[in-house]
Order: structure tokens, then sequence, then C-alpha cells
């Protein structure tokens, strides 16, 4: 978009600078493993972003949220000559200063809480009953934060070590919204045949003040399932893109760019999920 600077680039995501604020472009690339592959999923990128859009609205009133406008016909001047490009997938956002840290709740023994818990008995440290099953729910939603790595993975910290990085009232603030929302948006997702198995949440600082940051509750940052094929002791299909890191398990490839392409079957069978989990959440076709 000539004329409005670049302001950071994701693997997913790009961010221009408007003003005071940001301008977040969610695009249709893909990564897997950490590596953005060379093909893109039609229309993922407005899935985030209409997703992210409608949680934000819906919980605005349980914790503040950088969002300002996802209708690009309220967006300012210089951006209207990009608005067919940017319609369904950008929103414009107040800025804030992110936490380095990320939030995550998990409401069900999956993914590498799942492996962790048959080796040491627990989730990031915190002890679980014995003889859970695979995507078990369990008896309360845990809070287990990260760090964000610029390179290489995220590592799983304690609240102790997360209040000593932002701040022990940040920590406590951040696991207690983080546990809310995640409880109300749970509630909300299965009466529409979804279970939400765990999510990240990110939050950062406006004038001191805690805010949602970020994307919220999309099949990117959230495990869903599909409340009729769930069952305990096996993990059930996720709407997000497993179906693309099941296809690359399968290839000899290790893990380090470039990626692989993918087969047209893969990227329309991606497409297909990410569009059924809009549908189900928001209840609408996308726009």
């Amino acid at each position: 978009m000539p004329g409005i600077p670049l302001a950071g680039r994701g693997k997913v995501r790009d961010m221009f600078y408007v003003g005071q604020d940001l301008l977040v472009v969610s695009t249709d690339r893909i990564s897997a493993f950490d590596v953005v592959l060379p093909d893109q999923i039609p229309d993922k990128g407005r899935v985030l972003n209409q997703i992210s859009a409608f949680w934000f609205e819906r919980f605005r009133k349980l914790v503040p949220n950088h969002l300002i406008s996802a209708n690009a016909d309220m967006f300012p001047r210089e951006l209207l000559p990009f608005k067919e490009m940017l319609a369904g997938r950008s929103m414009l956002v107040k800025y804030a200063v992110p936490l380095p840290v990320e939030c995550i709740v998990r409401g069900y023994l999956a993914g590498g809480g799942w492996r962790e818990y048959q080796t040491r008995g627990s989730i990031c440290g915190i002890r679980l009953p014995s003889r859970l099953k695979q995507a078990e729910k369990l008896a309360e939603p845990v809070f287990t934060p990260s760090t964000k790595a610029q390179t290489g993975h995220d590592e799983n910290i304690t609240i102790e070590q997360m209040a000593r990085i932002v701040g022990n009232s940040i920590a406590k603030q951040a696991r207690e919204v983080s546990l809310r929302i995640y409880s109300a948006a749970a509630k909300y997702a299965l009466s529409r045949g979804i279970i939400i198995a765990d999510t990240k949440f990110e939050f950062g600082l406006i004038e001191g003040e805690l805010v949602l940051i970020d994307e919220l509750l999309t099949p990117d940052s959230s495990r869903f399932w599909d409340a009729s094929e769930y069952r305990v002791g096996s993990s059930p299909q996720s709407f997000d893109k497993q179906f693309v890191r099941d296809f690359l398990e399968g290839l000899d490839w290790d893990k380090t760019p470039p990626g692989p392409g993918l087969p047209a079957r893969v990227i329309e069978g991606t497409t297909k999920r990410y569009h059924e989990a809009f549908y189900r959440i928001t209840g609408r076709k996308l726009a």
C-alpha cells in the first residue's frame, strides 16, 4: 500500500502505521512448524479477522481491547484507495505495548499438555489427577503462560515466572481475565457445537491499562473440536491447520525453510474447515 508505512510483518499478519494507530491485515498465508508455506489458503485471513472482531465485540465489557473498527468503510481517508483489498480482512486498532508473554488456557488434555501429562503427570508444572485420558475435560481450566520466543519455540513458564517478567498485578489480572473469557467463550461455543479445548490470549498495555490485543479465539490461536465427534481417549480433528500439519508429517521434510507446496485437496479441505469454524461460531456466512 504505497504511502502507508509498514510497522511489521508476522507469519500471517502485516501491520501498518496509520497516524497513532495500527492497521492489522490478516493475509491468507499459512505457516506450519514455524515455517511459512509457499501456498496460501483462500479466505483464511478473512476468517481469522472476522472471528476475532466477533469475539472482541462480544467480550468488550469483560476487558478492554484494542479494536477501533473492522469496517473498512470507517477507516481513515488515506486507506480509502485500498478499501476493496482491506475489506473483511483488516482491523484498525489502538497501538498497545505487547506483554512479552502469551496467556494460554487449557480446558482439555490435548496437544503438548497431553504429552507432558503422560510423562510427568502435570501440565506446565501443574499437577493433575492420575489416570486422565487423552482429550479428557479438566475439572477446572488451567492457566499456563509461555514466553514469546523471537526465534525458535516459545517456552512454558509458571505464573511466578510470569509475575517476575510483567509484575505481580499485571500477571494476576491477565490470569483472571484469561480464565473468565475462556469460560464464557467455551460455554457459548458449545452451544454452537464447538468445543474450545484450549486457546491463547495476548495482552498489551495502553497508558498502563491491560487490554486484549492481536487475534482472539480463532482457529489459529485455539483448538476447536466438533462436539458431535468428541470422544474421550482420542484426539478429535480440529477446525484449523491440523489438516495441513498431518499432510506435512507424511512427507520427507525436515521442517526447515523452504516449506513444501500443498496439493489442491489439502488447500480445499483446509479452506472448508476454516469456513465451517466461522459459520459455527458466528452463525453467518463469511462476508
